[in-house]
């Protein structure tokens, strides 16, 4: 009788105990589903403590697989919903957190957007996975002006090889703007392809390009010292270090050539 009562006396809490869990779960599931429903409509200057529950589930979401593929899910779902600027604006910042290849289609669609671009592409360059730079690359083609150069920038900060052939036809585009950014986005990405592609802009580059130019090409060089290509990188800090060269360019170039004397 007394092993009996001693089983019940274990028994109880435990059941007191899961009853109390699945309640306190219910409730947040609850939670969750008015926030999302609050982002249906939410707009700029609107009292943003309804989405603190969403903000403290992707939070939540680092370390537990499960919860972050449902999180990414709703917020993808959210997106294409088209809900106002301000929603797509906040959904875009969670998914540069908690998104995956499944969210890339969504945030693609937005990559025209006059408005909303910038924000998809703050995702798209935190995603990591070959399907965001791949969206961002396919993006190149069908955007002009700013929105142009802002995919131009995200292609060098993903350090997209495969985009090299794109960015080097770009340097001869009217647009002095999209040019130096594509000088730019080639030195990061810093491949000897790149390099090559620099060298030969550089020497015959336009006097209001030169300087974007060289500023490309160090940083190329930097990036090729980074990945053990010494020789490479040398010859383009001697090729910068000439008296032709704005005295800034020269000292960088000339800090370049001690940096590879110190490596070897």
């Amino acid at each position: 009788m007394s092993s009996c009562k001693r089983g019940l006396g274990v028994f109880v809490p435990l059941v007191i105990m899961s009853a109390t869990l699945l309640a306190s779960r219910a409730a947040a599931d609850e939670a969750l589903d008015k926030a999302f429903e609050a982002l249906r409509t939410y707009e700029w200057g609107s009292d943003r403590s309804a989405l603190q529950v969403i903000d403290n589930a992707v939070a939540a979401a680092h370390g537990d697989a499960a919860l972050a593929k449902s999180i990414e899910s709703r917020l993808a779902e959210r997106l294409t919903s088209k809900p106002s600027p301000a929603a797509q604006d906040y959904i875009c910042r969670q998914l540069s957190l908690v998104g995956t290849a499944a969210s890339v289609p969504a945030l693609a669609d937005l990559l025209p957007d006059e408005k909303l671009s910038h924000m998809a592409r703050y995702a798209l360059e935190r995603i990591p996975d070959d399907a965001a730079v791949a969206a961002l690359r396919a993006a190149l083609p069908k955007v002009d002006g700013n929105l142009k150069v802002g995919v131009i920038h995200s292609l060098g900060v993903r350090r997209d090889a495969a985009s090299t052939d794109a960015l080097s036809g770009l340097l001869t585009d009217k647009n002095e703007t999209i040019v130096a950014a594509s000088a730019g986005a080639l030195g990061n990405i810093g491949t000897s392809e790149a390099a090559r592609t620099l060298g030969e802009f550089q020497a015959k580059a336009s006097e209001s390009l030169k300087l974007a130019a060289a500023d490309a090409y160090l940083v190329c060089a930097e990036r090729l010292l980074a990945d053990g290509k010494k020789l490479e990188a040398m010859a383009i800090y001697r090729s910068l270090a000439g008296s032709d060269q704005p005295q800034h360019i020269r000292l960088a170039a000339t800090r370049g050539l001690l940096a590879v004397a110190q490596q070897k």
